[in-house]
């Protein structure tokens, strides 16, 4: 195996790719495994959810879990000052760190799961129709119904939070199999909402493995694959596609002369491939996805350099998938993500973990927005692309993934 860049990732360095495969969205749109009619479905889905999130969290406003786009005009200049270099263009930041419920970007496929497994089973059962006002999910004879099933899924992190928080609230038995990279307060958090949390001394993906594993000894537990959900997927993609009318509502044009570059940590690639995949949606090649990955675990980038996708590890090339950036502390990608991305994808970069702190803190100094090492990971791909594209009409966008939870004492440690 050898391809461009090969020696500089087996060497841990920061690094950018462009995707020799991207193609014209309209050209291989309607051969992907998902489409415009599936988000759209996954769109009316939760808005059929909304009365139910607005009675059991009502600090969600109309029930609908949505994130702002924040102008960080002062953190660009500190990068341009910093770093000695151009970033044509504006620079805004999309808030996931600020979605109600979970406080990350896991917050939309997560929830979005599981909801739609509880309509399925409500629906089956004969307690649900459609056409019913889903406010009524939260009476007890649902939550007893519920009672009676498990969720399951492995997580780094972020994920386990959004699924043990929704799951527990609609009333299911849930078990989060969290790695090695799992940060305690997320394991504590868990915990204290009455998510049964296993802990693996390994990595994420024997977390999965163990996990789906024990799901399936049981026929009422459901496992929610991060690695190979459709249905995650078409949560984030919703996410991706909501983001025109927020940018129509700010005046900011996108256009073949006016583009959009968004630059989106990756883990195993389910959130940042959902996300890319509906801004494609609603953008075509006016939009340019760029995925972020630590330089010792550049999971994605490797998978669709090689062309290997998850027939290929971070291992296998000698590195150790140890990083801070929890939720990005994945070794091998989804296939499922990744074939959608072969052709879609503009490009990937790698970033060192201390650049992570030193965005994080500058982040804070100039614009107070608090986001955690691995939602900081986008941040370095302005500077990546303003050595290829000089082009003052771009409009870049860093895809905050999470920060809101973090605990204050941990917080004040970091900024």
């Amino acid at each position: 195996m050898d391809f461009p860049l090969l020696n500089e990732l087996k060497a841990a360095k920061e690094v950018i790719w462009y995707n020799d495969n991207y193609t014209s969205f309209d050209e291989v749109k309607d051969g992907l495994p998902v489409s415009l009619g599936d988000v759209l479905e996954a769109e009316n889905r939760l808005k059929r959810f909304s009365p139910y999130i607005k009675k059991v969290f009502p600090e969600v406003i109309d029930g609908i879990i949505e994130s702002p786009i924040s102008k960080i005009d002062k953190m660009k200049s500190r990068m341009e000052n910093e770093y000695n270099k151009n970033i044509y263009g504006r620079l805004i930041l999309k808030r996931d760190d600020l979605l109600p419920i979970a406080g990350s970007i896991k917050a939309r496929g997560g929830i979005y799961e599981v909801l739609k497994h509880a309509e399925t089973l409500a629906i089956d059962n004969g307690l649900l129709k459609l056409e019913d006002d889903y406010s009524i999910l939260a009476d007890d004879n649902f939550k007893k119904f519920f009672s009676t099933y498990t969720i399951q899924v492995g997580s780094t992190g972020n994920l386990g939070l959004s699924i043990g928080t929704i799951s527990a609230k609609v009333g299911f038995n849930v078990i989060v199999h969290m790695s090695q990279d799992a940060k305690q307060w997320k394991k504590d958090l868990l915990r204290s909402k009455g998510v049964k949390v296993v802990e693996y001394t390994s990595d994420y993906s024997k977390a999965v493995e163990e996990g789906r594993a024990l799901s399936d000894k049981d026929p009422k537990s459901y496992f929610i694959d991060d690695e190979n959900s459709k249905d995650l997927f078409m949560g984030y993609a919703v996410g991706g596609m909501r983001t025109k009318k927020q940018l129509e509502d700010m005046e900011i044009v996108i256009d073949k002369e006016h583009p959009l570059f968004v630059y989106l940590p990756c883990g195993v690639g389910g959130g940042p491939g959902g996300v890319a995949y509906g801004l494609k949606l609603m953008y075509g090649d006016n939009v340019r996805c760029f995925f972020a990955e630590p330089t010792h675990s550049p999971a994605m980038l490797l998978g669709l350099a090689s062309g290997l996708h998850d027939k290929i590890s971070v291992e296998d090339i000698g590195l150790d998938n140890k990083t801070d950036a929890d939720g990005l502390a994945v070794g091998r990608p989804s296939s499922f993500v990744g074939k959608i991305m072969d052709k879609t994808l503009t490009g990937a970069f790698t970033i060192d973990d201390y650049r992570l702190y030193d965005f994080l803190k500058s982040l804070y100094e100039e614009e107070k927005i608090f986001l955690e090492p691995s939602a900081l990971a986008g941040f370095l791909g302005p500077i990546f692309t303003s050595e290829k594209y000089k082009d003052e009409n771009i409009t870049h966008m860093c895809w905050g993934t999470g920060g809101s939870l973090v605990p204050e004492d941990i917080r004040m440690q970091l900024i």
